[in-house]
């Protein structure tokens, strides 16, 4: 876990040139004690304060932080009572340091891998096992509306299936780099809507689904810096539903299939590798 230890000493901030309202504006944000983010080449953003009112006009911004390094104008931080928000959208000032730190309370101070932005599902791939997927957990968020518990992928699907039951055809992106844990999160979606729609001819939908998954990866999965068995294509999986509302079928399309990695692969990366089924 992080930890900030300051000792603190002054520092000169060169204040980037800009219009007069550009001026006023740093003038009643950037005043005594106000909060900010600096860069930080190995901790990406370090806190800092302000320990003189700035002026318009004045040529230099002083603040106190831990080393001695020449900035521009600093991203202003939100309040305490703001951090650790379940949205990031409920943050006074939303910018790249504020959301990394938030996530970064919520994953380590908390717990929390799920964070709202909005709709958005903003998800930390914890690299271990979270007892948050049980059947107890999809029974808490059924029909829930989104928001009035913990973010969760359960949430996000129970707004697909609730607006589905509204016979409006939904979808579910799910994005992120390589080893992200886009796999698993499609996975547990599945996984609520078979629990909570069930099943006309009680299959697991679920298991066939993820049952197909090994065919197509033993021939469209590749090693890269992050990630031992990355999927290099895309997969578009579609749930058919009854006018119950039970799963009757689904299906699934790969797509963009990174078929340049056969002939060139960037460094460190490895090439496609074929590897055996073993079909019963």
């Amino acid at each position: 876990m992080f930890r900030y230890f300051f000792f603190y000493f002054y520092c000169v901030i060169k204040i980037l040139e800009g219009s007069f309202l550009q001026g006023r504006l740093c003038a009643s944000l950037l005043a005594l004690y106000t909060r900010v983010w600096i860069p930080d080449p190995e901790e990406v953003w370090k806190p800092a304060e302000i320990i003189k009112d700035y002026k318009e006009g004045d040529p230099i911004l002083h603040l106190r932080l831990e080393d001695e390094s020449d900035n521009p104008l600093p991203f202003l931080r939100n309040p305490d009572i703001l951090v650790g928000e379940n949205d990031l959208t409920a943050l006074s000032y939303l910018h790249e340091p504020a959301v990394l730190h938030n996530l970064k309370v919520r994953f380590l101070e908390s717990n929390h891998i799920y964070t709202y932005c909005g709709i958005v599902l903003v998800a930390i791939n914890p690299y271990e096992q979270l007892q948050i997927y049980g059947e107890e957990v999809i029974n808490a968020y059924n029909g829930q509306n989104m928001g009035d518990m913990d973010p969760h992928i359960f949430a996000v699907a129970e707004e697909a299936y609730k607006q589905m039951a509204r016979y409006k055809n939904q979808s579910i992106i799910v994005s992120g780099e390589s080893g992200a844990g886009k796999t698993v999160s499609a996975k547990y979606a599945m996984r609520y809507f078979a629990t909570v729609g069930g099943s006309a001819n009680d299959t697991n939908v679920e298991e066939k689904v993820l049952a197909s998954s090994p065919i197509m990866e033993a021939i469209g999965n590749a090693k890269t810096t992050r990630n031992d068995n990355s999927s290099r294509f895309g997969k578009y999986i579609q749930i058919g539903f009854d006018k119950r509302y039970h799963i009757i079928g689904a299906n699934m399309r790969t797509y963009l299939l990174e078929k340049s990695r056969v002939v060139f692969q960037v460094n460190g990366w490895e090439g496609v590798v074929f590897s055996p089924v073993n079909l019963q």
